[in-house]
């Protein structure tokens, strides 16, 4: 990076929290949805710790669940003429001429998690989240049958305004279609959002007094469907499924009713899109796309898992 480029990102430092780094040190942007989610934050964690491994500097900028805010962000560091880009999408699609922009700028730019359409971003670093809502949507049918008598009334809290959550959703319901026993009674959304997905889930549950399983798409979803349980006094009659592991989702495991959650890496999705970046600022290259393995946690391996929430 130029001695003149680095002036400029310092200059640039108040508005999108860029700084001056060590000699001979590439700087990353990393875009990410909020910082509310446990799950973003772990990956923010692991992103940085990947790029100080590497000697570089790390920034990050937080759109607040406002795709139009990742877009300008990423117009931004453009004109800062960053290395590469991390990106977490909100839209997939309208993040696309800003992903085009960068290419065109020659910065390459990783997609994480959220799954983008075909374009000229260099990869793309998660989890095959159709295949993983499959794999929940697969223990869901058994549980039903080995512990639920073979019938059970099933609500969904999505977000969808979420991509990647709608994906998740497909694939689950894909599992469990015609399947003789699982009645389907509705699907609510959390936007995102815990309070908002909270209130959802309280709604879906007052609606439904039969309810007897949740599946929930992500972490702000899991956590409002597991308060509104709580708040309902439903722990005796309804089971919890979902994603992304939490403190909360490990205290209702305990107390028997959540049942299982897919549990991603997303610290080693942010240092393995740091990574990426770094070898492709040294001359290297990279697959198109990275998978990052999921694990089922239920009552059987939680505390394998425990030491991350302490």
């Amino acid at each position: 990076m130029t001695t003149r480029m680095k002036a400029t990102l310092l200059a640039a430092a108040a508005t999108l929290g860029l700084a001056a780094g060590s000699a001979g040190a590439e700087t990353f942007a990393l875009v990410q949805i909020n910082q509310q989610a446990l799950f973003f934050n772990q990956m923010n964690e692991g992103a940085t710790a990947a790029a100080e491994a590497q000697g570089d500097e790390l920034v990050i900028f937080n759109a607040n669940n406002d795709p139009a805010a990742q877009n300008s962000a990423i117009e931004t560091y453009i004109a800062q003429g960053v290395d590469g880009i991390v990106v977490v999408a909100i839209d997939v699609n309208g993040i696309m001429p800003a992903v085009q922009q960068a290419a065109d700028a020659g910065i390459p730019v990783v997609a994480v998690d959220a799954v983008l359409p075909d374009g000229p971003q260099a990869a793309q670093v998660g989890v095959d989240n159709m295949d993983a809502g499959g794999m929940i949507g697969d223990y869901f049918v058994d549980y039903v049958e080995s512990d639920m008598g073979g019938s059970a009334t099933l609500g969904i809290v999505g977000a969808l305004n979420s991509a990647i959550q709608n994906i998740r959703q497909d694939g689950f319901e894909a599992r469990i279609e015609g399947m003789d026993g699982i009645t389907v009674a509705g699907v609510v959304d959390g936007q995102n959002v815990q309070d908002i997905a909270l209130a959802a889930a309280e709604n879906l549950i007052t609606a439904n007094p039969g309810l007897d399983a949740i599946y929930a798409t992500g972490e702000p979803a899991l956590l409002g469907a597991i308060a509104a349980v709580e708040s309902q006094g439903r722990q005796g009659d309804i089971k919890v499924f979902g994603w992304d592991l939490t403190a909360q989702a490990i205290r209702g495991i305990d107390q028997g009713y959540v049942e299982a959650v897919i549990q991603q890496d997303p610290a080693e999705m942010g240092a393995t899109a740091v990574r990426i970046l770094g070898d492709l600022a040294g001359g290297g290259s990279t697959e198109a796309v990275v998978s990052v393995p999921v694990t089922i946690v239920t009552t059987e391996n939680v505390d394998d898992f425990r030491s991350i929430f302490e």
